[in-house]
């Protein structure tokens, strides 16, 4: 079911929303969370479809905050928020808010907001592309136990990840960092097979990969030797090799969803890294609330000369 709103307030979007459920019989009380996404139009449709997604794993009621503040004179910006509701059906697991919030309203989002989070409920806030660079204190962050933000999608991710590092507080988390969950879990394991000292590390992957970087830095913090970087052609990382003295532990993986584990003393054996959506990143990213500390380290870990 959608509804469509025009020049309203935050006060009759949360009737309509009251009146859609009763209409379709649909509770709230299977939802557990709220999800703001905070996008621009360009970036809008994709990210609430990411979102809805990842709502299967986890209903929560999704509110969408499109600015789209004009870039034209004060005088001549028209001030009004438009929403478009949708439940049931056409709202995964659990219920879609859009509010697009024209002019002035655009830079005061968070008392539009504010009554339409779920009571009781945690809130969790995704910048799909540019985010604060202070997100804990953005207006919108402040709601949020945690905060997604994405260093793949700006222009600039190296300098991203140094944003981050800089205002980093505790609940903040980066998709080029959910990313990394197979790769650590895969060179984790293999090496509780091979339990012997790491002397040194490569990472390849093509060029200011975000994801890379995170994961030299989070090598170098745990093992406590030296990540070189390599530059290869992509797509995103490549391989990641570990020297020790029995041998080179290595994942290959030149492209496609299989990689390669080679393990001193082992066969090699083809093991399962694929590309994930955005939307499995974000249902990854849906399961824990709490402060990623191990992300926090590898954020602010030195960047060591290479």
């Amino acid at each position: 079911m959608k509804t469509e709103l025009t020049d309203t307030t935050s006060s009759r979007v949360n009737s309509a929303l009251v009146a859609a459920r009763r209409a379709i019989g649909s509770p709230t009380t299977g939802m557990v969370l709220t999800l703001l996404v905070v996008t621009d139009e360009e970036n809008a449709y994709d990210a609430v479809r990411a979102a809805s997604e990842a709502s299967r794993q986890h209903p929560c009621r999704i509110i969408a905050v499109i600015k789209r503040s004009a870039h034209r004179p004060r005088r001549l910006r028209e001030t009004r928020l438009d929403a478009e509701l949708r439940v049931g059906s056409d709202a995964g697991a659990g219920e879609i808010v859009l509010l697009r919030l024209h002019g002035d309203l655009a830079g005061e989002a968070g008392p539009v907001v504010l009554p339409l989070l779920l009571p009781d409920a945690p809130v969790v806030a995704w910048w799909p592309a540019d985010a604060p660079v202070d997100t804990a204190r953005d207006e919108l962050g402040a709601l949020a136990q945690r905060r997604i933000t994405d260093a793949y999608a700006v222009a600039d991710p190296l300098g991203a990840l140094a944003t981050r590092a800089a205002a980093y507080a505790p609940g903040d988390t980066d998709l080029a960092w959910t990313r990394l969950t197979p790769w650590r879990s895969l060179l984790a394991a293999a090496l509780d097979q091979r339990p012997v000292p790491v002397t040194g590390a490569v990472v390849e992957s093509e060029v200011e990969n975000p994801s890379a970087e995170l994961l030299a830095r989070w090598l170098e913090h745990r093992l406590d030797t030296p990540v070189r970087r390599v530059v290869t052609e992509g797509p995103v990382i490549t391989r990641v090799r570990l020297v020790t003295a029995e041998g080179e532990i290595r994942v290959d993986r030149p492209e496609g969803a299989l990689a390669t584990l080679a393990v001193p003393g082992r066969p090699d054996r083809r093991v399962a890294l694929k590309i994930r959506t955005t939307a499995e990143l974000i249902a990854e990213e849906l399961r824990r609330l709490d402060a990623d500390e191990t992300y926090a380290h590898a954020l602010r870990q030195p960047v060591s000369q290479h």
